[in-house]
């Protein structure tokens, strides 16, 4: 009997992935690609031909609810490609709202010339912001150590080291002003339900904050007074049910508040002003 081949395997492997995935084909071909060491459209294009020995165990860890993300090693967001693994927060599409909140508020303007991205993760957010203003500088603080090895490591890859400073912290800021500030928190309520493949392996620490959800925001919010220089912004990224709570968290402390929507038509960012 021949072997089987890639075609085949695509499509028993998306099968199999239909009960825990919500994108089983897609997945299946990442799989794929990634165990022969070329790109999705590559694969896509080609010929038939047969199954990498790596495609079974990757194959596996999703079907055992692993993220796609961890099991490549990366994610494209905005117009990078960036390494991500355990310990270290996913990025979304939905978190590029920030950058077009943040590209909105400058628009006209030579940009901010200063960016501190808290929570930074992966660096997806302040890299992209570096990259789209090429004259700025910035400051990505995180707490986890798996974090700041991967957001070092991204911005040496994008080559903007020598513009990303990756440094240990928490809500607690610099003490400095900043043109531009990014911040995704957690957000999400101690009791609310996630997929499978995020809360068993995504880390709790940049997904959870308290019951309610908003402690990140007690504690980020009363900062930005401080923080954000004049004619700055910061653009905080919220859940899709608490722009309300938020931007009353963010008044109080005498801010001003945009709401911007993601492509679903979510409220997704609050654009912060003094």
């Amino acid at each position: 009997m021949p072997a089987e081949g890639r075609r085949a395997a695509l499509r028993r492997a998306a099968a199999q992935l239909a009960a825990c995935s919500a994108t089983p084909r897609l997945d299946a071909e990442l799989l794929m690609a990634d165990a022969l060491g070329i790109e999705r459209e590559t694969l896509l294009l080609g010929a038939d031909g047969p199954v990498p020995d790596g495609f079974a165990a990757r194959l596996a860890r999703r079907a055992a609810g692993e993220p796609i993300a961890y099991i490549v090693g990366g994610r494209d967001f905005w117009d990078m490609h960036l390494a991500v693994g355990p310990g270290v927060l996913i990025p979304r599409p939905d978190s590029e709202t920030l950058i077009e909140a943040a590209i909105a508020h400058f628009a006209g303007s030579a940009g901010p010339r200063t960016i501190l991205d808290l929570g930074t993760g992966s660096g997806a957010l302040l890299l992209a912001a570096l990259r789209h203003w090429p004259a700025a500088r910035g400051v990505g603080i995180d707490r986890a150590e798996a974090a700041l090895a991967t957001a070092a490591a991204n911005a040496a890859a994008l080559g903007l080291s020598a513009r990303a400073e990756i440094r240990a912290g928490d809500w607690s800021g610099t003490g400095d002003r900043f043109d531009l500030i990014l911040c995704n928190p957690p957000y999400i309520g101690t009791g609310e339900t996630l997929p499978r493949d995020v809360v068993e392996h995504e880390p709790h620490g940049a997904l959870f904050a308290g019951e309610d959800g908003l402690d990140a925001y007690r504690a980020l919010l009363p900062l930005l007074p401080a923080q954000l220089a004049p004619a700055g912004v910061a653009c905080v990224e919220i859940g899709w049910s608490q722009a309300d709570a938020v931007a009353a968290l963010a008044r109080a402390q005498g801010l001003s508040v945009a709401v911007r929507h993601d492509l679903a038509g979510h409220a997704r960012c609050l654009a912060i002003t003094g």
